[in-house]
């Protein structure tokens, strides 16, 4: 399905009937990494929906609709700060660039600006013309790297990729974390006032925050149960625990093993994380039951080098969830593209070379695109999303070799395959009515 209108419906509008297990698969290990669109990385992928066919979506506007003459260098500094980079020249076309013309893959660019309220205006009702205006880094938004080099690539080649995959929620990390476990939106009722968006008469952000004026946290806010930064011990910005149902509970209820396995983790449940540890990446600490001392963050929430083990010994559950420490994660300010690409490519050599690899399906992802530009509209969804489109890999003996999968998809979808390969529940109506990554199977 190709050339999405946003105010079209989603390719499912109503709830269809569960269609079962894939013959075969045992284990499903999902890697969300950080921060790059489709285009950004895959946008010259053969097969794909790539940066060739988008059209007037290049051509970056300003909020009256005005194309820039050329790509600003910074726009919209009134909510973030300016991410001001003298690699990158002025004048510079208005049209996607590849990045590496100016800064090289194993070093880092700025951190772009990806919240929930920016990216419903860069998205600007399907265009997909207002990312270098509602940008702390400008024109930046527009650059590319060439992913050939990447290991990514050649897996995305050698096994299935999907090239109309959105991330689930509008946004950044936080909200899309949640998404990947319970298909919900925290709740923060009674927020500080110092964390609520405020917004004129006309529908404008007059002041950021990370929660809606009706108690939902849609940006980052760090969880009440530890680990979360030092600084905020005793906090009134701390959220408090969630009660909404999560993949978890409907697994445990079924008897279906599973882990949360995070690069760091129990350095920082120690209290001693490393700075580039991610307290956001980590959505169960956020629900009741997984607090300190809790009998299942003992039993579910893991250290990478617990999966290495766990991949050695074949004792893998049967779902897996793994988050890289953040220097690997490719988010852009605090970690690179070629670091990111080569530790998660070790990982998968290390799930390969597992007894369990031969019933192993693996879901490497994107938890949101980082700010970045991508042509694709994503499909009208709800209040929180889809959001805009990602790269995503389906890993597997069992999926379809050297295939683009152009199903429409999002995060949810994950959601619903391990639902419907382990007989579950759906969690609410986005992933009962999402495809079910089966487009991937078969011959």
């Amino acid at each position: 399905m190709r050339g999405f209108l946003w105010f079209g419906m989603l390719a499912s509008v109503a709830t269809p009937a569960m269609a079962g297990a894939v013959a075969g698969v045992e284990h499903v290990i999902v890697i969300p990494l950080e921060n790059h669109s489709f285009d950004n990385l895959f946008g010259s992928f053969p097969g794909a929906e790539g940066r060739d066919a988008a059209g007037e979506a290049a051509v970056q506007k300003d909020r009256e609709g005005n194309a820039f003459a050329f790509l600003p260098r910074v726009m919209d500094t009134r909510q973030e700060p300016p991410v001001v980079d003298e690699r990158f020249p002025d004048h510079m076309p208005n049209a996607p660039f590849p990045i590496e013309s100016y800064v090289q893959p194993e070093e880092q660019t700025g951190d772009l600006v990806h919240k929930f309220q920016q990216q419903q205006d860069q998205i600007d009702g399907g265009k997909m013309d207002r990312f270098a205006a509602v940008s702390n880094a400008g024109g930046l938004t527009m650059g590319y790297f060439e992913g050939e080099q990447l290991g990514l690539w050649q897996y995305a080649k050698d096994y299935t990729l999907a090239d109309h995959f959105f991330h689930a929620a509008f946004g950044g990390s936080m909200l899309n974390h949640f998404w990947l476990v319970c298909a919900c939106t925290p709740r923060f009722e009674h927020a500080p006032d110092a964390l609520v968006m405020q917004f004129d008469a006309g529908g404008a952000m007059t002041k950021g925050g990370s929660v809606t004026g009706d108690g939902f946290a849609v940006n980052t806010v760090f969880p009440k149960a530890k680990p979360h930064p030092k600084p905020l011990d005793g906090s009134a910005q701390l959220m408090p625990a969630q009660a909404m149902p999560t993949i978890a509970d409907r697994m445990e209820a079924k008897g279906i093993s599973w882990a949360w396995y995070s690069g760091g983790w129990d350095e920082a449940a120690a209290r001693k994380a490393d700075k580039k540890f991610q307290y956001h990446h980590q959505p169960f600490v956020y629900f009741k039951g997984f607090e300190e001392g809790s009998v299942r963050r003992k039993a579910h929430l893991k250290d990478e080098a617990d999966l290495l083990a766990a991949l050695k010994d074949g004792t893998l559950p049967a779902v897996a969830f793994y988050k890289p420490m953040g220097e690997f994660t490719m988010h852009p300010e605090y970690a690179d593209l070629q670091a990111g690409d080569a530790h998660v490519v070790s990982i998968l050599k290390a799930i390969e070379a597992s007894p369990q690899w031969k019933s192993t399906v693996v879901i490497v992802t994107f938890d949101e695109n980082g700010g970045f530009w991508d042509h694709v509209a994503p499909p009208k969804g709800d209040r929180w999303g889809p959001g805009v489109r990602v790269p995503t890999l389906l890993i597997s003996p069992l999926v379809k070799k050297h295939f683009v999968d152009h199903t429409v998809y999002d995060t949810t979808s994950i959601l619903r395959f391990i639902e419907e390969q382990y007989g579950l529940a759906p969690l609410g109506a986005r992933d009962a009515a999402a495809a079910d990554l089966h487009g991937a199977f078969g011959q």
